[in-house]
């Protein structure tokens, strides 16, 4: 079965989270030190984020999944 892509979705995705990135005053390599995520693929969209990674960055930032789609 393929991979299913939206592209547009994950492309908003990306945008919202470097905005949480940039807010929060932190350079890609400084977020993927804490984290171990690589956050410029998502950022890019060029990665298939799963929930669990979404959860991940969402807790790191303090804030819920639901708060994170409330601005998408």
């Amino acid at each position: 079965m393929p991979q299913i892509r939206n592209e547009a979705l994950l492309r908003k995705i990306g945008e919202r989270v470097k905005s949480l990135r940039i807010d929060a005053n932190l350079t890609q390599e400084e977020f993927y030190n804490d984290t171990g995520i690589h956050i410029g693929r998502i950022e890019t969209a060029t990665s298939n984020i799963s929930v669990s990674t979404l959860d991940a960055i969402c807790k790191y930032f303090k804030i819920g999944l639901d708060q994170f789609f409330k601005s998408l």
